[in-house]
């Protein structure tokens, strides 16, 4: 059975959705809060079966609002990338993703943007993911992917929504398991919330059954990838 390790960044944002379809295929998850007094982090032995870098609410990696333990979380996802090891980032961990694997991250204001993405490729995600999907980002900073990387979506701005750096390590500039209630969470546990959040709530619960609908194939596609065990049938 895989274990995976999950670093969160806020108490708000955890694997929402995803949670489930990893649940379904027995694919055990561990997750680690360095935010808190015990300051906990995976170890780089433990880290071979997967890890996913969560998104981070207000905190970013381009200088304006460093997350804390931003160097740590490069060296670890390094240490994926060299090992051929399931990485998986979101949102923040996107940028700490493409940072690892000699991309950048670029400034930007905090933001809250409910659109659409669409796929670059009829092989990304091993041809399960759809040519259109719900795109939900809470995030400050962008994250920019190496020219190595391979652009599986793009944007309504045509900025990489969806990424691939290697054979097992995926960028996602949205939350593909949001939930509303993950992000009220976040607006009320930091002062500081994006311009507009009212609207981009209400955008959010209108496509949360969407959402929802095509995390079924990008999970299928996403388990495949990282080697976590054969989509059930």
């Amino acid at each position: 059975m895989k274990a995976v390790h999950v670093v969160q960044h806020t108490s708000a944002e955890y694997l929402g959705l995803i949670e489930d379809h990893l649940e379904g295929r027995g694919v055990r998850f561990h997750y680690y809060r360095p935010f808190t007094e015990k300051k906990t982090m995976p170890k780089f032995e433990s880290i071979a079966d997967g890890l996913i870098l969560l998104g981070g609410g207000p905190w970013g990696s381009a200088g304006t609002r460093d997350l804390p333990t931003l160097r740590q979380e490069i060296v670890l996802a390094e240490a994926c990338l060299t090992n051929d090891w399931p990485v998986i980032g979101i949102g923040l961990g996107a940028q700490i993703l493409a940072l690892a694997s000699g991309g950048k991250s670029e400034p930007a204001p905090l933001t809250f943007e409910i659109g659409a993405a669409r796929r670059t490729t009829d092989k990304a995600l091993n041809g399960y993911l759809p040519e259109t999907y719900p795109l939900a980002i809470y995030m400050r900073d962008r994250p920019v992917p190496p020219q190595s990387a391979s652009v599986l979506a793009l944007d309504d701005k045509d900025l990489p929504a969806l990424w691939q750096v290697g054979k097992r390590a995926l960028g996602f500039a949205g939350h593909p398991g949001l939930k509303v209630a993950m992000v009220e969470d976040l607006i009320m546990e930091f002062e500081e919330s994006p311009p507009d959040a009212t609207a981009g709530l209400a955008r959010l619960r209108q496509l949360q059954r969407p959402l929802e609908d095509a995390l079924v194939p990008i999970m299928t596609g996403l388990v495949a990838i990282a080697g976590w065990m054969e989509a059930p049938v």
